[in-house]
């Protein structure tokens, strides 16, 4: 069974950047589309960005558009978000799906203040 643990979260200024990382373990991711996602308390979880499996395609959300990006390493069973000029609405725990079969990571909090 695929695991898949994200790391790189933490407090970060407005303006900053921070790089996610979600690790799969237990299988290979790819064969797989995959996504991170991201939800604050009370809302629903949405989608950040997407990835196809040979890393060829990618979908942003617009209000990341141009400062988030999504990569993928096969060799290394890794998905990484780089995620630049970040902003206090960016706040959010972030989470790594391997979209088919659906498997979620348990999520990295990010927060962005001042």
């Amino acid at each position: 069974q695929v695991q898949l643990v994200e790391s790189g979260g933490g407090l970060v200024q407005p303006g900053g950047s921070r790089t996610l990382s979600c690790v799969a373990s237990g299988g290979t991711i790819s064969g797989s589309t995959m996504g991170w996602y991201r939800q604050v308390p009370g809302k629903v979880r949405e989608l950040v960005a997407i990835i196809s499996s040979n890393g060829k395609y990618t979908t942003y959300r617009d209000s990341v558009k141009g400062r988030f990006a999504i990569s993928r390493d096969n060799a290394k069973n890794t998905v990484d978000l780089q995620m630049d000029s970040l902003k206090p609405e960016d706040t959010a725990m972030y989470y790594c799906k391997r979209e088919q079969p659906s498997r979620w990571g348990q999520g990295t909090q990010v927060t962005v203040s001042a």
